[in-house]
């Protein structure tokens, strides 16, 4: 396992300022912040539930602004829930004169997707260490699916 020099960059830090708040609203709290910072999240109603420099969790209520035609989460809603996942975990680990870019995005339906979702994206502490060490490069982000706990 790595050891990681981290550096918080400034979207870490920023988040790092909600630990103020108290534990019961923290998750509200970040929400409303980052559903301001970027509003389409704000218009699908995701909720940041935690946010890591390795790991970032993200949900979506089965609600009728995002339902498809027979009463599920849209596709393209279950990729924003992902791709929200994936941009923030990259976002908490980005050097500050680096501008994260999403160049490629894979997302495959295995079955029909039913209630609300979470979708966590993961970074390895090598992942994490090489972002800090370069200035340009790719990083795979896997994003699955939370099975374990309700949005």
């Amino acid at each position: 396992m790595t050891t990681l020099n981290y550096s918080p960059n400034r979207l870490a830090r920023q988040l790092d300022r909600l630990a103020d708040v108290p534990a019961f609203a923290r998750t509200w709290f970040r929400s409303v912040v980052l559903r301001r910072a970027v509003p389409f999240t704000g218009t699908a109603g995701l909720d940041f539930i935690e946010m890591t420099t390795g790991r970032v969790e993200v949900g979506i209520k089965n609600e009728k602004k995002v339902q498809n035609h027979i009463g599920g989460v849209h596709a393209s809603a279950m990729n924003l829930l992902a791709e929200t996942a994936t941009g923030m975990v990259v976002g908490m680990n980005v050097r500050d004169d680096c501008i994260p870019l999403a160049k490629e995005l894979k997302m495959a339906f295995k079955k029909r997707a039913t209630g609300s979702l979470r979708a966590v994206a993961t970074l390895s502490d090598e992942q994490r260490a090489a972002m800090q060490a370069s200035d340009k490069g790719e990083v795979n982000v896997a994003v699955t699916r939370d099975l374990t706990r309700p949005a």
